[in-house]
């Protein structure tokens, strides 16, 4: 008979209830700071909700009714420096945590409302009623709320979105030498996800300063916990990552700040993070003014039976038998915080003079709708300061340099000169360069600014993302195959690429995405693609894809000063090729709209990037049409240089659009519509492209040819144009 053993985690797994000592032991400056805390949330929630029910809510209204005490005792003790972000159902922790940041931590229920207090509910309102004095000036609307000052990093409407993205933080905040902490608000439904468990992973890999505070109201939407898994004990998820968990009554705000204590002593102290499951309930339903059991889902001896648990009301009574307050000061307490909110509410409405007896949002507060691109990115005069050197226009000396080596060059370069500077990837710190070579030489910097990831492109480039947002680090992400970024869509589209124009415009996200295309190696339908066409249609992106060992160092020199995220496109069929950079100390850039003309032509203008620019060139002198050939460079939206592109074809009269990769997730497809918007009237035909085929490449030699475009395809595409002239 087999011998067994019973095996244990070696992770505490605890479960934190109060006891009346637990009281009486309690600060009562917390206690009331709590109780006032707690009723200015639950005040506004309940507002909101009026203004849901009115039809002046455009949008979701999701209330945080019922669940105020997780989120009131998680946040009342921490630091202005300690950093939250949350989920959709984010408004209590939002407030809990710039209530906390404007009142020093200390607010006295016998008089709640200073005029800080009521400027916090004022524009935390106005962001939810999607006005210009909001702190995301209307943007973020109830799902999206931000204000860094605070350390309120931003809710997400992204069940889980949020979660790398407070690892980034946290990342930042340990290696800046603090001793701050990062909380990140997650519900019962976000806790099966993969970028919640590959953050769990990184985290305590890395023994990161941040807590995974789990609000367990027990449904996503109307769907009960017990029904999307097979162990409803949240808290156990932390076990196989070696990350001690804490269960904890949610409507005991004291448990919980108690237990949340307990976890940030652990963090500050260098060991790694924390879970914190709090039991809530959400009185009402998922999103509205009505509660679950209106829907079917929730009975309403359910319902009652969670109301008489409710925090604020657990809270007041603990203080009365403590002598703290009696009922008359509770009582007051809510007045002050109602009043406060018909303040509020009161100078961003008005009577409807259109119909009688309802309010509207007063007119002068809408954003301008002028606003509405504003933030996209931002306006590059970051680089104004920097010195400019175009290699096609270099007369001075140059040196001989292989182009994978200048990758790793330029990122030396900088890496010395800037200690900011983070790259984080799979194997970057092995191989001798990782997989290609293009880390070589950078493992002298150590392991905490060159990173080796798990498998976790999702965790990753979300932690990197958080990692820009915070500003002390520049942090260089890799994906080693560019279709990895359909594992990470979420961060790098919904997340990175969209941060700062959703909170606001003002946002700084430094971060660069490094990767290849690798197209003829052999890798089949899973790692060849070429990402321009997707990166350039996504908002907040910048792109580029240098043909040249001398442009990639100056584009790359761009990226990294940059305050946008930047893609950069490499080419494997490039990093071999013996090339050439100016002599010097390779600090130049190439900045935005500054394209070059490889060839200068009159019958065709011929615009491609990366490996392509050599083989349109190879393709001209095979059919000896006149083509001028435009490197583009800079492929994105902002970045793109439409004046070189507006003098050749006023010049040629004819466009033929050039790449490699698939036809449907092309980059041409949207830069022949922008081409044939744009120069219409100087077009003689319409413009051509050339392109791979529909599929993606496989691994036969033979149909991997056939699956992408080269040479015979560029002869085939003059050969076109030419015949459209009326020539041969």
């Amino acid at each position: 008979m087999s011998a067994e053993c019973r095996l244990e985690t070696g992770s505490e797994w605890i479960e934190l209830s109060t006891t009346q000592d637990d009281w009486k032991a309690a600060d009562p400056a917390l206690l009331g700071t709590m109780l006032a805390e707690l009723h200015l949330i639950r005040a506004f929630e309940e507002t909101v909700l009026e203004l849901a029910a009115e039809g002046l809510v455009h949008g979701p209204a999701h209330s945080s009714i019922g669940q105020e005490g997780g989120a009131v005792g998680s946040i009342v003790g921490l630091r202005p420096t300690d950093g939250v972000n949350g989920s959709h159902r984010g408004h209590h922790q939002f407030l809990a945590k710039v209530l906390t940041y404007v009142s020093g931590g200390v607010i006295d229920p016998a008089a709640p409302v200073t005029p800080e207090v009521s400027d916090v509910l004022q524009r935390t309102l106005a962001e939810i009623l999607g006005l210009a004095q909001g702190y995301c000036r209307g943007r973020g609307g109830s799902m999206h709320l931000q204000w860094f000052e605070a350390g309120a990093l931003g809710t997400n409407a992204i069940v889980g979105g949020g979660v790398p993205m407070a690892a980034g933080n946290a990342w930042a905040q340990k290696h800046s030498s603090t001793t701050d902490v990062t909380i990140s608000y997650f519900g019962d439904g976000a806790s099966q996800i993969g970028s919640v468990l590959e953050s769990m992973n990184l985290a305590a890999a890395w023994k990161l300063p941040v807590c995974f505070f789990i609000e367990n109201n027990l449904y996503a939407v109307a769907t009960h916990v017990e029904e999307i898994t097979a162990d409803s004990r949240l808290s156990v998820r932390g076990q196989g990552f070696s990350i001690p968990g804490w269960r904890v009554d949610g409507m005991d705000p004291l448990a919980v700040y108690l237990a949340t204590e307990r976890a940030a002593e652990r963090m500050r102290n260098g060991d790694g993070p924390a879970i914190v499951e709090a039991e809530v309930y959400r009185f009402f339903h998922q999103n509205g003014p009505y509660p679950g059991s209106a829907f079917g889902y929730r009975d309403k001896a359910e319902e009652a039976q969670w109301r008489a648990r409710d925090p604020l009301d657990m809270t007041a009574a603990q203080m009365i038998n403590l002598g703290l307050i009696d009922e008359a000061g509770v009582t007051d307490l809510r007045r002050r915080a109602q009043e406060a909110m018909t303040a509020a509410a009161s100078a961003l409405l008005e009577v409807d003079p259109e119909s009688a007896g309802k309010r509207r949002i007063r007119p002068e507060l809408w954003p301008d709708p002028s606003f509405v691109d504003v933030g996209v990115r931002g306006d590059a005069s970051e680089l104004q300061s920097l010195p400019v050197l175009d290699p096609t226009e270099h007369e001075g000396d140059w040196r001989k340099l292989k182009f994978v080596d200048a990758v790793a060059g330029v990122m030396d370069r900088r890496m010395a000169t800037d200690e900011r500077i983070v790259v984080f990837g799979e194997d970057v710190h092995r191989l001798n360069g990782g997989t290609n070579g293009a880390t070589k030489g950078l493992a002298k910097y150590g392991d905490t600014r060159l990173v080796g990831t798990p498998i976790s492109e999702n965790a990753f480039i979300g932690l990197g993302g958080g990692l820009a947002l915070d500003g002390r680090f520049r942090p260089v992400v890799e994906f080693m195959y560019p279709d990895f970024m359909w594992v990470a869509a979420d961060q790098v589209f919904n997340q990175v690429g969209k941060a700062r124009h959703m909170f606001g415009g003002d946002n700084s996200v430094p971060l660069v995405l490094r990767t290849k295309v690798a197209m003829g190696t052999g890798y089949g339908s899973q790692h060849l693609m070429d990402p321009a066409g997707i990166f350039v249609t996504s908002p907040g992106w910048r792109v580029v894809a240098p043909s040249t060992a001398a442009d990639y160092v100056g584009l790359m020199n761009a990226a990294l000063a940059l305050d946008d995220p930047v893609l950069v496109i490499e080419h494997v069929d490039l990093y071999g090729i013996a090339d050439r950079v100016p002599e010097g100390d390779l600090d130049y850039i190439i900045p935005p709209r500054r394209a070059a003309v490889r060839r200068v032509g009159t019958e065709v203008t011929v615009i491609s990037y990366l490996s392509m620019v050599a083989r349109c060139l190879e393709a001209i002198e095979q059919t000896h049409v006149d083509g001028e050939v435009i490197d583009l460079r800079w492929l994105d939206r902002a970045s793109i240089d439409w004046e070189t592109i507006e003098a050749s074809v006023r010049k040629t009269n004819a466009v033929l659009i050039v790449e490699q990769g698939a036809r449907g997730t092309s980059y041409g497809g949207w830069l022949a519509d922008e081409v044939q918007r744009r120069l219409f009237d100087w077009l003689d035909q319409p413009v051509e492209r050339v392109s791979g085929g529909e599929a993606s490449p496989s691994i036969s030699r033979v149909l991997e040819r056939a699956a992408f475009a080269g040479t015979s395809e560029i002869v085939d595409g003059l050969e076109k144009i030419s015949r459209g002239m009326g020539k041969r």
